[in-house]
């Protein structure tokens, strides 16, 4: 499935509905749709977010959802299963999550509340640093765990999975989600190595006469 610019933009300020099940442990929160997400109904859906793709390398779920065309039954099976819900700061979806406001991203801290107190996981993961800063008034904030719980609930801050973030690549996001599904208390399997391509065979230079 594709979009053009024009159709995506079709689906801006559109909200997506949460997926939390009930046996949900770890609740991973997103900052908010993108555009991608809002046309499939997808979270973490647009093509080079590596969102699934660490999750499988952390062993958490046993293969990779590929959500660009939206979730199958089977998608939604995997992660509830697994024990993960999925929900945003922000419901809205737009282009890039710099599009938010503080005031948007803080009133989203209080509805979040709202939320973990009444799925009651056994540990909220923020997937994104910047956006958690702000939302909850934390400008010192670092990734993993953080002193403060929510709700009584214990927080665990991990790297942004876009592909817009340089800062980290499928391996290391895998770390931090895998610490993350521990702390949580999910089965998690052995860790596989991210898929990377083959070596280029090397230039073969040419004495010139």
């Amino acid at each position: 499935m594709g979009f053009t610019r024009e159709q995506l933009e079709s689906y801006r300020d559109d909200v997506i509905d949460d997926l939390i099940g009930p046996d949900c442990r770890l609740l991973i929160v997103g900052i908010n749709p993108g555009l991608w997400t809002a046309a499939t109904g997808a979270h973490f859906a647009r093509p080079g977010n590596r969102f699934y793709p660490a999750l499988h390398c952390a062993g958490i779920v046993p293969r990779i959802i590929d959500a660009a065309d939206g979730f199958t039954d089977a998608d939604r099976a995997t992660l509830l299963d697994a024990g993960i819900g999925i929900t945003n700061l922000v419901p809205r979806a737009t282009a890039r999550a710099d599009d938010l406001t503080t005031a948007e991203l803080r009133a989203g801290a209080l509805v979040l509340i709202e939320t973990i107190e009444r799925v009651q996981p056994a540990l909220v993961a923020f997937a994104g640093i910047t956006a958690y800063r702000t939302a909850f008034q934390r400008p010192k904030a670092t990734t993993g765990r953080q002193p403060d719980d929510i709700a009584g609930c214990p927080v665990w801050v991990m790297p942004n999975p876009s592909g817009l973030n340089a800062h980290d690549t499928v391996d290391s996001l895998a770390v931090a989600y895998r610490e993350a599904a521990t702390a949580a208390g999910l089965t998690v399997g052995a860790t596989v190595a991210a898929a990377v391509p083959p070596p280029r065979p090397p230039i073969k230079k040419v004495r010139r006469r």
